[in-house]
């Protein structure tokens, strides 16, 4: 007969309830949540989302000096928060940067839309890995106020003096579309591509 140890056995970490989760966003973070299940995040009030193939996402994660807000990745999906409104001005952003009309898998969610609550950082697992919700970079309380935006009137792009002070949206738009676009044709033709 086998002894077990019970003083020393670890329980594995329970997945967080859904009303665990919505508490978190809704009391920490002070975001809109939709009821479940699955719990959702309601995008453009306190941010929306940019959503492009996971691959796509990792070429951006890797790009040095590329500032995000929070990333979350679901399946093989990528979910750039970035500031509310910023939904509205994807389509502009690519014809102002000779992207339209070019197919690239990057899409944007805004006021009306949502996304699927990662499990709240440090919470343990959500389901199974390959599919659940999952913060690759954490928001943080007061997040919002460094999303990714357009700069105000009469401010230049990006950190810094004359700058929006924040990450620019401009530069993150123009990146995912060259990433999706790399990622689309390495896709097709199993051929590393070197252009940025």
């Amino acid at each position: 007969m086998a002894v077990v140890n019970i003083v020393n056995a670890v329980p594995p970490p329970r997945a967080p309830s859904r009303a665990d989760t919505r508490t978190w966003y809704e009391r920490v973070l002070g975001w809109a949540v939709a009821a479940g299940p699955p719990v959702r995040l309601v995008t453009g009030v306190r941010f929306d989302v940019l959503e492009v193939p996971a691959d796509a996402g990792a070429g951006l994660l890797r790009r040095p000096g590329l500032a995000t807000g929070p990333v979350a990745l679901e399946g093989r999906t990528m979910r750039f928060l970035v500031a509310p409104g910023a939904a509205e001005e994807l389509d502009g952003l690519l014809d102002w940067l000779e992207w339209g009309g070019v197919e690239l898998e990057l899409t944007a969610l805004g006021a009306g839309g949502g996304i699927t609550a990662p499990v709240p950082p440090g919470r343990g697992p959500g389901g199974d890995p390959r599919r659940a919700a999952v913060w690759l970079r954490p928001p943080e309380t007061g997040c919002e106020a460094s999303l990714p935006a357009l700069p105000g009137p009469g401010r230049g792009a990006g950190a810094g003096p004359g700058g929006s002070g924040g990450p620019d949206l401009v530069r993150l738009v123009a990146a995912a579309a060259t990433e999706c676009h790399r990622a689309r044709l390495w896709r097709r033709t199993g051929q590393p591509l070197a252009f940025s």
